[in-house]
């Protein structure tokens, strides 16, 4: 049975939609009550899961205390929702929440507060800009809330595996790259070109000065950037592409690409290797997964996550967030059951692919003219 606490933080202003807000809440708490979480105050720490509801036209960050805290963010529309990620993906954000479940009436139902009597829809929506749908019909509400309960849980139950630790120990020989950091800069390039780099999203068009501030302390993030490129360069180490950078102009060590050398389980923190002098970006989130498949796999020289796919893909969903360690753990698993992990596509439901090879240039080479932006939803 989990040990870990949950906390609900509905606004004291709901008005119409406070109905509806004490029904989903209450759906949710029932079930994880029943999985042994305790609920908590919403400002209270130490809590690994909050409920967060917000008005979608003012959305209202909460600062967590802690980084281990996953915040769920549910806002409500009014309306049928026509394009989930363009009408809620900035609410997720300036919320500063790690999901979100955007709540809408199907069809052509007229606007207005919406309850346990009305048809719904659940869009699910990730940092990663995934994007599912859960339907709700009325009369049904104990699958429902079992359905939005198996997309949430994860969030309940996963440990971040983000925290940086920077040496100034990089061989002298490194400090400005080698023919594999051009690799990783001629892929993120090759990625741009083809149309499969989506823009870094621009934190301070949503989030004020403070929150920015906040999002820095907790997570060490400046920027939201989207795909990651690793090679291998030799037994224990990789370089790979830093978090929150402009994929398509990766050039310098340390803030574009970072040597990663290892990981502590014991301080849950990447190791990295800088050159003097530098202030460092951190590593991309999905370092810890990279990690896993080079350690096992001598033979994976190179890693590409796309947000992108190939026709006849597996599609293996994972609701884990992208980095944690269950999610890598997950990967790994994909991975080292493929008939040859040296070269292998795993494709994962919401977020993309992950593709081994010998090289980016020869995985490029194998899989670069059947890459498509689409990647299944559902």
């Amino acid at each position: 049975m989990a040990s870990e606490r949950f906390a609900i933080s509905i606004p004291t202003d709901s008005g119409q939609a406070e109905a509806f807000r004490t029904w989903f809440s209450q759906g949710l708490a029932r079930l994880l009550a029943r999985d042994g979480y305790q609920e908590a105050a919403a400002a209270e720490p130490n809590l690994q899961l909050v409920l967060h509801f917000v008005d979608p036209k003012r959305p209202r960050p909460y600062r967590r205390q802690a980084q281990a805290t996953f915040v769920a963010v549910i806002a409500e529309s009014e309306a049928p929702v026509r394009d989930a990620l363009r009408e809620a993906y900035r609410v997720l954000i300036g919320s500063l929440g790690n999901l979100m479940l955007y709540v809408g009436p199907v069809g052509n139902g007229s606007p207005g507060p919406m309850g346990p009597g009305r048809p719904l829809e659940v869009h699910f929506i990730t940092l990663e800009q995934g994007h599912y749908v859960e339907p709700y019909e009325p009369g049904r509400e104990e699958e429902f809330f079992q359905r939005v309960y198996y997309r949430l849980k994860p969030l309940a139950c996963s440990t971040l595996v983000i925290n940086n630790e920077f040496v100034a120990d990089l061989e002298e020989e490194l400090w400005n790259g080698d023919e594999l950091t051009e690799e990783i800069g001629r892929a993120g390039k090759r990625l741009d070109e083809m149309g499969l780099l989506p823009a870094p999203f621009p934190l301070d068009e949503v989030l004020d000065e403070r929150d920015r501030r906040h999002l820095n302390k907790l997570f060490g993030l400046g920027g939201l950037s989207y795909s990651n490129f690793s090679a291998r360069k030799d037994a224990t180490r990789f370089w790979m592409s830093a978090s929150g950078v402009d994929k398509s102009r990766m050039r310098e060590i340390g803030r574009d690409i970072l040597m990663v050398k290892g990981y502590d389980p014991g301080r849950n923190v990447m190791e990295l290797s800088v050159p003097p002098g530098v202030a460092p970006r951190r590593v991309s989130v999905d370092a810890i997964e990279h990690w896993m498949i080079y350690r096992e796999h001598p033979q994976v020289g190179a890693i590409l996550h796309a947000h992108a796919w190939i026709e006849g893909a597996e599609a293996t969903p994972f609701n884990y967030p992208c980095g944690t360690l269950e999610m890598a753990q997950a990967v790994a698993e994909k991975v080292r059951q493929a008939p040859d992990p040296g070269k292998t596509v795993v494709g994962l439901k919401n977020h993309g692919l992950t593709i081994t090879g010998q090289s980016l240039d020869e995985i490029l080479e194998r899989v670069g003219d059947r890459l498509v932006s689409q990647v299944p939803m559902s």
